[in-house]
């Protein structure tokens, strides 16, 4: 499965000028304080300000209504669809008017507007199809990261990198993010996550679709606004959705589209280290309980297919390391 994006082939730049179509995608819900500031800073480059009013108690749409703006348009949500869903609803409105590249900010003034050329340039260049912004690149910025979210943020790095098979990348909870029109027009936009696993489902599902994602840096501002992410539902419920979807991109990728070594290494692997694993126990148990001395075979019996399936499933991940999808240099 080799990238064959067709916008590698497109025109972006006429001298120095883009002559994309751009839009910004903010989703509101209680962000009144800052909506207004968040849309006059937005760079003159874009072409179309694609406000999401999530059901928001604040009435951010109709705040945003008051400033008259000829490029804003305004989409209201009857029903709370979560972050992830206002934005899917801001896409599906992009495609409609046309845009070709869409960027993603929240509407809450931590996204500084004076990154948002540097946050599409790959894409204009032809080297991504995504982009997000990542955080971890500026330490004097990191300083300022209250320290549970940095280092909240670096396990679920990993754990992301290998449910998404993007293992370049880091900050994957970033929301600063652009698409091009041909990732949005090939991912399934109604099957993406609609709350707070939106960006991380994103991952995987351009993954599938071998979509170009690079990081740009861009620092982290930290004002008065206020964080709906609850640190303990990520804790407890992020894992068990980045399993289920890391299980369904390798079932896709190497087992649907594909069939290549990686597919013989988990068919090999996973069988034999869950079998070393029940069997040791089952066994390990039985002595306790029994209070006798298991047979040297016996614990070899257990130990090696977990040695050697462990070996296999590292050779898949290297393959799938070696699997990231590139575009142009």
């Amino acid at each position: 499965m080799g990238y064959k994006s067709r916008w590698n082939n497109r025109v972006y730049k006429q001298g120095d000028k883009i002559i994309m179509k751009i839009a910004v995608v903010i989703p509101t819900y209680k962000v009144s304080k800052h909506i207004v500031d968040v849309i006059n800073n937005i760079p003159d480059l874009v072409n179309k300000i694609i406000i999401i009013d999530d059901k928001c108690p604040d009435n951010s749409g109709k705040i945003v209504e008051k400033l008259n703006h000829k490029k804003v348009e305004i989409v209201y949500h009857e029903i709370n669809q979560g972050v992830g869903g206002a934005v899917v609803s801001g896409y599906k409105k992009a495609l409609e008017l046309g845009m070709d590249i869409v960027v993603k900010i929240d509407g809450d003034g931590q996204m500084d507007t004076d990154y948002l050329e540097n946050l599409i340039q790959p894409i204009v260049d032809g080297k991504a199809d995504y982009t997000k912004g990542n955080r971890f690149f500026d330490f004097k910025a990191l300083r300022a990261m209250p320290k549970i979210r940095l280092f909240g943020n670096s396990g679920l790095s990993f754990l992301v990198k290998a449910s998404s098979g993007y293992w370049n990348m880091m900050d994957p909870t970033n929301g600063y993010t652009a698409i091009n029109r041909y990732a949005m027009e090939n991912l399934d936009l109604d099957k993406l996550a609609k709350r707070y696993f939106f960006e991380s489902d994103m991952l995987i599902n351009l993954n599938i679709e071998n979509a170009v994602v690079v990081d740009v840096p861009i620092p982290a501002k930290y004002g008065d606004e206020e964080s709906s992410l609850s640190i303990t539902r990520t804790f407890f419920s992020f894992p068990p959705k980045l399993f289920k979807g890391m299980c369904k991109r390798l079932f896709l990728k190497y087992f649907i589209y594909d069939f290549n070594m990686l597919s013989v290494y988990i068919l090999l692997g996973v069988p034999m280290v869950l079998f070393g694993t029940f069997f040791g126990l089952y066994h390990w148990i039985y002595s306790a309980l029994s209070h006798t001395n298991t047979p040297t075979g016996t614990v070899m019996l257990a130990v090696l297919p977990i040695i050697l399936g462990t070996q296999f499933l590292l050779q898949a991940i290297q393959i799938d390391m070696n699997n990231i999808p590139k575009g142009k240099k």
